[in-house]
Formats: structure tokens, C-alpha cells, sequence
């Protein structure tokens, strides 16, 4: 039995404005802090106990719970009685709105003990172009209900929130037993009508085949919340990890960061399937021929590390007419992603208009005959 590394103790940042006082946040614009006060603003700084890059941790060393103090880290945060998002806020915030459903939450002062993030995505796109992106998106989709366009467009501001996520490393071999499938055609002669017909078929001639195959995984990406639908968070890629930064809590400024809420075991058992999927692309590929069968496949998975990273997501939650509806923008790219809404009259309207036009042409028709 291992004991525990105690955590870091819970640290309050806070940025004031070297020129009035007030607080600074982080401008996705200017990629500096800047006060909304008098304007000033200020360079991150690159230097302290963020500096030196993005380190890689062993996967087996945090399983066994060895990972060094350091790594480890204890941070407020309130969970959405909605939708359980874990959400970190400021300490004197005592009341607010789940960025992720739009539901009231009363924070309170429990803890969260986790592995610290190491790097992070700073947002590219401030909140005015998260919101075009939305407005446009919302304005390219058929019978979109117009009022939820207008609301969008003018209502509530949006959220700029920090999402969890693993990103894995590992090296693969991989032993597999399968066949390789070359299709051919033959001539056959058959009756159809009363005469002999001449047609050809297609067949499949199939060999024994086995081998190996070696991939090395770099980054693979593991949402690693489970606030928001994945079938939204699976389509705002792809990011850009190559402009990864190392975390520094300058960038968090002005923003709010979600604490991870799917373990890091349960996070590499999903970047095993997508690695198992690509392996297996790999296996058919070296089977070569025009089809492929794999009977087995046997993977050595090795060297596994990760990291706990931060990627920029603006969230919009709206209540219409009774009903919450969702959008997320990607902060880096601008994609967009959302709940579909749909506009009841603008599809009845459509409907009987049809109607109107099938039913104009089949007046045209019966008066020509």
C-alpha cells in the first residue's frame, strides 16, 4: 500500500492592473491581459513554476498513486445538480448560472483533488466572434425558429469555458492472423429465355495471412468531462495541439476552467478503442489484396504517458419557450456544434406551401388532358 502525496494548497490568482487596480483578463485578441477598465494591458508572463514545457507523466505511475506532490492539486469547485458539471469558480462567487445548462447553482466550498493541467489551448477567438460564429451557424439551418436567432444574437453573454481533456501516448506492436482476399471473374454460360447467356461472376479467392505492425500514438485526445453531449464535443475538432502552452493561470483569466470528471483509467480505456480501431486499419492495410478478413489481433501497448490539458470552448445555454437549447464553439477554430432547434409554424408553413404548389400542378396537368 502506497500513501497518498499530499496535494498543493489550493491557490487564489488574481491579476490586477498595475495602472488603477482593477482586474485584468485574458484577451484572445491581443493573447495579453488586459484591463476593461482603463485599457491597459500586460504581457503573460513566461516565467515561475509553469515554465519549462509540457511534460509527459507515466500512465502506470498515477494508476499506482505515485505521481509526485507537485503534480497532484486541490481546487474549489461546485457541481451542477443538472448536469454534474464540475466547475471551478472565483472564491468570492457564491452564486451563479452552469455555463454548461443554464441552470442556477449555489457554490459552495468543496474540493477537488486532481492531477494539475500541464498545458492548455489559449482562446483565439474572443466572445464577439464566438457569437458570429453561432448567429451564422444558427442562420444556415432550415426552419430554425427565428425568435432563438434574435435571442442568440442579442441575448445573455456567453461562457468561455476551459474543458478537460487526456491526451495519451503509447507505443503498439501488434501480432495479427487473418486472409487476404483477390477477386477474380469467371465465364459462365446459363439459360435465360430458353437461350444460353454468357455472364461473368465474381468470386473471391482467399489465402492465409498473418504479420506484425508497429504504430507509435502521439496526442490521442480524450474529452475527459462529461458535461456536454459527446456527440457535440466528437465534431468541434480537429485542434491544433502543436500551439499547446504550458499551463499558466494567466490564461485562465477572465475565463472559468471544468475539472476533469472522467477518471484517468476510464480515459485511456476509450484511447485504447481509438487506437485498437487505427491498429486495425493498420492490419488490413498489410494484408494487402482486394479484401481483407482479420481473424485476431494481438497488441503490445507500451511506454503509455499522458497529460491533463485545457482546450477553449465557448458555451451558450439558452432557455426558449421553455426549452434549453445548447451551442458550443470551438475557441481556437470557431467550429460550431449545438442542439438542433426547430421552428413548428416554418414547417407547417412549408408543409401547406407543398401542397399549394403540388396541388397547382396537378390542376395544370388535368387541364391539359
Amino acid at each position: 500500500m502506497t500513501d497518498t502525496p499530499p496535494p498543493a494548497p489550493i491557490q487564489e490568482h488574481r491579476f490586477g492592473c498595475g495602472q488603477c487596480g482593477a482586474d485584468l483578463r485574458f484577451d484572445p485578441g491581443t493573447g495579453e491581459l488586459k484591463c476593461d477598465h482603463c485599457g491597459n494591458t500586460e504581457e503573460v508572463r513566461e516565467a515561475g513554476p509553469w515554465a519549462g514545457g509540457i511534460k509527459e507523466l507515466d500512465f502506470r505511475t498515477a494508476l499506482d498513486n505515485l505521481l509526485p506532490a507537485q503534480e497532484i492539486e486541490e481546487t474549489r469547485v461546485s457541481t451542477c445538480p443538472n448536469c454534474a458539471a464540475q466547475v471551478e469558480f472565483d472564491a468570492d462567487t457564491h452564486a451563479a448560472e452552469c455555463p454548461f445548462c443554464a441552470t442556477p447553482v449555489v457554490t459552495d466550498t468543496g474540493t477537488h483533488r486532481h492531477i494539475k493541467p500541464r498545458g492548455l489551448l489559449p482562446f483565439r477567438l474572443d466572445e464577439e466572434a464566438a457569437r458570429a460564429a453561432m448567429t451564422g451557424w444558427l442562420g444556415s439551418l432550415w426552419f430554425a425558429p427565428n425568435g432563438l436567432k434574435d435571442y442568440a444574437r442579442k441575448g445573455r453573454r456567453m461562457q468561455g469555458i476551459y474543458v478537460p481533456y487526456w491526451t495519451f501516448d503509447a507505443d503498439t506492436k501488434s501480432r495479427y492472423i487473418g486472409e487476404r482476399g483477390t477477386v477474380y471473374h469467371e465465364t459462365r454460360t446459363v439459360m435465360r429465355d430458353g437461350k444460353p447467356t454468357t455472364v461473368t461472376v465474381q468470386k473471391v479467392r482467399w489465402r492465409p495471412a498473418s504479420g506484425r505492425v508497429a504504430r507509435f500514438f502521439d496526442d490521442v485526445l480524450v474529452l475527459a468531462s462529461t458535461s456536454l453531449p459527446k456527440r457535440y464535443t466528437d465534431a468541434l475538432p480537429p485542434w491544433d495541439l502543436t500551439a499547446l502552452e504550458p499551463y499558466r493561470p494567466e490564461f485562465i483569466a477572465g475565463f472559468r476552467a471544468e475539472g476533469y470528471t472522467v477518471q484517468l483509467q476510464d480515459g485511456f480505456t476509450e484511447a485504447r478503442q481509438i487506437m485498437d480501431r487505427q491498429i486495425e486499419r493498420d492490419v488490413k492495410f498489410d494484408i494487402g489484396g482486394d479484401r481483407q478478413r482479420v481473424h485476431s489481433v494481438d497488441t503490445d501497448v507500451k511506454d503509455v504517458t499522458f497529460k491533463h490539458i485545457l482546450l477553449p470552448v465557448w458555451l451558450a445555454a439558452y432557455k426558449y419557450r421553455g426549452t434549453t437549447y445548447r451551442f458550443v464553439v470551438n475557441g481556437q477554430s470557431g467550429r460550431v456544434q449545438g442542439e438542433r432547434p426547430w421552428s413548428a409554424w416554418k414547417i407547417a408553413f412549408a408543409v401547406l406551401l407543398g401542397l399549394i404548389v403540388a396541388g397547382g400542378i396537378g390542376y395544370v396537368v388535368a387541364m391539359n388532358q
